[in-house]
């Protein structure tokens, strides 16, 4: 089971939709560059979407001339090189996941405080400690650094130690509440121990719940989460605006030169997690493979040793059509989707969904469900997409089927796709659209506070090594 998140999409009062060019930004709209805390309890870009979300936004938002320092726990954040005030500050738990030996038990001398050992015995009574112990220790690190930052940006952490004064606004990232995640697995559960085992692992949820409905501000990536938001946490309406991102659009494009595979089928998708659909997608593969015997399916992410999609693929023969690829460099899974005739995602339900906004900026055709917010990313049906139910296997093939079968349609799905992503979800615009709430959170903690100076100010010349740690 996996307690991340991601994603994006729209609504009208964004503040996402437009602003200021990425070169004047900073000068633009009474703005000084600003110094920014970004924190996340999980930052690995290939390990999820808040990786992902870190990565492009950070560097997007130094492009724009802030000062942007990523303060992350394992996996640690990977940020983009040679932009000039974007930083790294490691922010070390036990890392009790890791591999190759995730639930391991830490050696005595490995724990260094009471944070510690909380998150060890959340783990040993099946709970999920991340959120929380990240929250505590990021508190303790910006406490002990009050007046160096000008907002603070919290990733999805929503943990208790976040609430109350950190020396800086806060502002919070929610791509979608995790109770989505929640409810689709215990509807998967099979049996009264998996059901209690899947509630314990998602008690966090009840903690991110408590803290979202006390934060004065709240970014989400569609209009579809925004709603959710409101719906499952409880969070005032007023209080979350939407913010788009999107994708990288200058890797993610077209390249004539990579040849595509006939039959190929692409998708990004953690087997073990309910919600991405994959099952189905195997399941439609194979009514696929009747009309298209050359079609076959490559998966980014890794291959399940068991359970309903390995079982699918037994069941249906398909070991030699359907392939796992893990931890490729994002050269190679730009020409994966390149090769591909089509991309697809099977989502039950996504905030966002990052794969459709990457394949379509490539020009690859794209079938995609209507689950959650991926409508907002992928466009209408016949035009920009094809578009199916969610958890209906018959659907997906019939599309597949439709679009392997048709290479001028292909074409200009692929081409109106690309428009879409250009005209609406870049990491440029998200950046800029953040900042603008950056400025609104700064402006109305000085309303309260008329004697809080600005963290530029006041950190000039310290360097990096002479901060205070935890």
């Amino acid at each position: 089971m996996t307690a991340e998140a991601s994603q994006a999409g729209p609504r009208p009062d964004l503040a996402g939709g437009g602003g200021p060019s990425r070169s004047s930004e900073a000068e633009s709209g009474g703005g000084r560059p600003l110094n920014i805390a970004l924190l996340t309890y999980k930052g690995n870009p290939f390990c999820g979407g808040q990786g992902v979300y870190v990565r492009h936004l950070s560097r997007e938002l130094a492009r724009l001339g802030h000062r942007v320092e990523v303060i992350g726990s394992q996996p640690y954040p990977v940020l983009d090189e040679g932009h000039e005030g974007l930083t790294l500050t490691e922010l070390p738990s036990l890392d009790l996941y890791r591999q190759p030996d995730p639930f391991r038990t830490p050696k005595r001398d490995e724990y260094r405080d009471w944070v510690d050992a909380l998150e060890v015995g959340t783990m040993w009574t099946g709970g999920f400690p991340e959120p929380l112990t990240f929250s505590l220790r990021a508190r303790r690190h910006l406490r002990a650094r009050r007046g160096e930052f000008d907002v603070v940006h919290d990733n999805q952490t929503l943990g208790y130690g976040l609430l109350g004064d950190l020396g800086a606004p806060l502002i919070t990232t929610i791509h979608h509440p995790i109770t989505v995640d929640r409810q689709l697995e215990l509807d998967a559960a099979e049996g009264f121990k998996r059901r209690y085992s899947v509630r314990r692992w998602y008690a966090f949820t009840r903690m991110q719940k408590r803290v979202a409905r006390r934060l004065p501000s709240v970014l989400t990536v569609s209009g579809s989460s925004r709603q959710e938001i409101v719906d499952h946490l409880g969070v005032r309406d007023d209080r979350v605006h939407v913010v788009h991102i999107g994708a990288d659009t200058d890797l993610f494009a077209p390249n004539p030169a990579v040849p595509e595979v006939p039959g190929r089928i692409v998708t990004t998708s953690s087997a073990d997690v309910p919600l991405k659909g994959l099952v189905f997608l195997v399941e439609a593969l194979a009514k696929v493979r009747t009309e298209h015997p050359a079609a076959h399916l490559v998966v980014v992410g890794k291959r399940p040793e068991e359970g309903p999609v390995a079982q699918a693929v037994e069941r249906y023969g398909l070991e030699g059509a359907v392939d796992f690829v893990k931890g490729i460099s994002d050269a190679e899974l730009v020409d994966l989707i390149r090769s591909a005739e089509v991309a697809c995602v099977p989502s039950l339900y996504e905030g966002f969904s990052l794969p459709a906004a990457e394949a379509m900026a490539t020009a690859t055709p794209l079938v995609a469900t209507t689950g959650g917010a991926i409508p907002e990313v992928a466009g209408r049906d016949g035009e920009t997409c094809l578009a199916v139910p969610p958890g209906d296997a018959g659907a997906l093939a019939a599309a597949l089927n439709r679009l392997l079968g048709d290479p001028e349609l292909r074409t200009a799905l692929g081409r109106a796709g690309r428009e879409r992503v250009l005209r609406n979800f870049t990491w440029a615009r998200a950046a800029e659209g953040t900042v603008a709430r950056y400025r609104e959170a700064i402006g109305r903690s000085r309303a309260h506070d008329p004697g809080r100076p600005a963290a530029s100010a006041t950190v000039a010349g310290i360097s990096p090594e002479s901060r205070a740690t935890c």
